[in-house]
């Protein structure tokens, strides 16, 4: 195999790589010998027809297709290895020349990693954040614990109030006729959530149990369905049940159920105490990220567009792994979300930008730096690593390998780099907060 780097404007590359003719006649009559039972010709039974009569009957190009894509998976793995450049983004494939007996020569367009001018990243300004925990706060995070602890209970002896959990059966009628999709039966229906049209869960309010109550509503302009936008309805509903939750009593015994305090005074603080590291951690993440963009709008770079699509690419592809460990497909998170493929891509593509300019600059911060992971700092990953994912230290070193080592080193001394830049950062205080003194 042979290689040629061509450089092209905007920090893009052509690599043109050259098979030898031998390793193309071997894909070609794989190719064949991987195709030849699904073809039949008169004559001969199937899958036993010679390839140069094959070739004859429907052209001597009939395997090319599977043998290139035989041989270029292979062929640019090798490129990658031999290619001094930084390739940042996955290859546009065009085959210049597929012939059986010659060599096989395609090109693959790629991104090259971009330079990077560093503007000040040593004593960069920063807005302060100021942690503060409120009583309030410490009592919405208990609000929030009792609510989850409450027991629902069924309630026969009043009417409908704000945030009863009802079962309701509906009709919907506009000038006196009911509509498609307007009725429901034993219908799930929280007052309050919003679920329904705007008035609607209001109007049952007050309605008693077996007994038909008439909602009166307009359906919204931007209604999804048009023959309905703007109209007055009528939904004759019944509720058939009602419940309510009801929430423990604010006291020692709760404290002592929902936590590891014996009393209502301790829970409390320990509640505040979380809150606060909470709000600690954020402000540090809230700090780092400040910090990074203010290296990244001081800093030059051109980032190439095929770099910036293989990143989108990449968080798309990670966003439906995740949703699919949950069970949801992405053609169903299409249907529920009514977005597209292309849609999702361009939905992401501030935040791939983000990432890309953040490690750029950082990349250079530790160029700038000499920044330097020891093994010592590899172990301690290892042993992180290891405690995640419950596994043996030396079964990680073995499953990362040596490419994995090397790129556990590179996020080492991004992380070392980001540490350098926020310890050398000035703070200020908030404008807002000037203000509000």
């Amino acid at each position: 195999m042979s290689l040629q780097v061509e450089k092209l404007e905007k920090n893009m590359a052509k690599l043109t790589i050259e098979v030898p003719a031998e390793e193309l006649d071997k894909a070609i009559e794989t190719a064949y010998q991987k195709n030849k039972g699904k073809i039949s010709l008169p004559g001969f039974r199937k899958g036993k027809a010679p390839r140069k009569m094959i070739e004859q009957m429907y052209g001597k190009e009939v395997f090319y297709e599977d043998a290139a894509n035989e041989l270029i998976p292979e062929a640019y793995d090798k490129a990658l290895d031999e290619c001094t450049e930084a390739i940042v983004s996955s290859p546009k494939i065009e085959v210049i020349q597929i012939e059986a007996g010659k060599p096989f020569i395609f090109t693959a367009e790629v991104a090259l990693k971009p330079e990077v001018t560093l503007g000040k990243y040593k004593g960069v300004k920063v807005d302060k954040i100021e942690v503060e925990v409120s009583d309030e706060e410490v009592d919405a995070a208990i609000n929030r614990e009792r609510e989850s602890n409450a027991r629902t209970i069924t309630v026969e002896d009043r009417a409908v109030k704000d945030g009863d959990m009802t079962v309701i059966d509906f009709e919907g009628f506009v000038d006196g006729v009911a509509f498609e999709g307007g009725k429901g039966e034993n219908y799930p229906l929280t007052i309050g959530s919003g679920a329904f049209i705007p008035g609607f869960e209001e109007a049952l309010i007050g309605a008693e149990i077996g007994k038909e109550t008439d909602v009166n509503v307009t359906f919204p302009e931007e209604y999804q369905a048009e023959e309905l936008a703007g109209k007055a309805a009528v939904f004759k509903c019944t509720v058939k049940e009602i419940k309510e939750k009801q929430l423990p009593e604010l006291d020692d015994e709760f404290a002592s159920e929902v936590s590891e305090f014996d009393t209502l005074a301790e829970y409390k603080e320990d509640v505040k105490k979380n809150l606060a590291d909470r709000k600690e951690a954020d402000a540090k993440n809230a700090k780092e990220d400040a910090v990074i963009e203010a290296i990244i709008a001081d800093a030059q770079m051109d980032i190439p567009d095929a770099m910036l699509e293989t990143q989108q690419r990449q968080m798309v592809e990670d966003f439906a792994q995740r949703i699919q460990s949950q069970g949801l497909s992405m053609e169903q998170y299409m249907q529920f979300t009514g977005l597209t493929p292309a849609t999702l891509l361009e939905q992401v593509k501030p935040q791939a930008l983000k990432r890309i300019q953040s490690r750029l600059v950082l990349e250079a911060v530790v160029a700038a730096e000499k920044i330097e992971a020891s093994e010592a700092d590899f172990e301690e990953e290892v042993k992180t690593m290891a405690q995640a994912y419950q596994m043996e230290e030396d079964k990680v070193k073995e499953l990362l390998g040596e490419n994995g080592k090397k790129q556990v080193m590179e996020d080492i001394c991004i992380k070392k780099a980001v540490d350098f830049v926020v310890e050398n950062a000035k703070e200020a205080k908030a404008k807002a907060k000037k203000e509000e003194a």
